[in-house]
């Protein structure tokens, strides 16, 4: 049985930092990609980040440069480590095993003054 978990949103001001983790379990995790995903108030999910199995990542435009997506592979967990936040970066966050319809409950992240 697949489970995700993820951890770590809350309320930030703009231009600060948080780090999100999402803990899985039922998965072969070293062999696979995953994704973290957002999705805002009346949006659709869009992907944020994702990492392969080799540790190589890719990012949204939006996000480039001030996002960091990683992985441990001996606790079955990634991150997702966000600085320089905006406003727009409001959503509820989640991972996702890639192109898989497995999802976990998220995490909110608001940023706002």
């Amino acid at each position: 049985q697949v489970r995700l978990v993820e951890s770590g949103g809350g309320l930030v001001q703009p231009g600060g930092s948080l780090r999100l983790s999402c803990a899985t379990s039922g998965l072969l995790f070293s062999d696979i990609t995953m994704g973290w995903y957002r999705q805002a108030p009346g949006k659709q999910r869009e992907l944020v980040a994702r990492i392969s199995s080799s540790g190589s990542t890719n990012y949204a435009d939006s996000v480039k440069g001030r996002f960091t997506m990683s992985r441990d592979n001996a606790k079955n967990m990634v991150y997702l480590q966000m600085n320089s936040l905006k406003p727009e970066d409001t959503a509820v966050y989640y991972c996702n095993p890639w192109l898989t319809a497995y999802w976990g409950q998220g995490t909110q992240v608001t940023v706002s003054s």
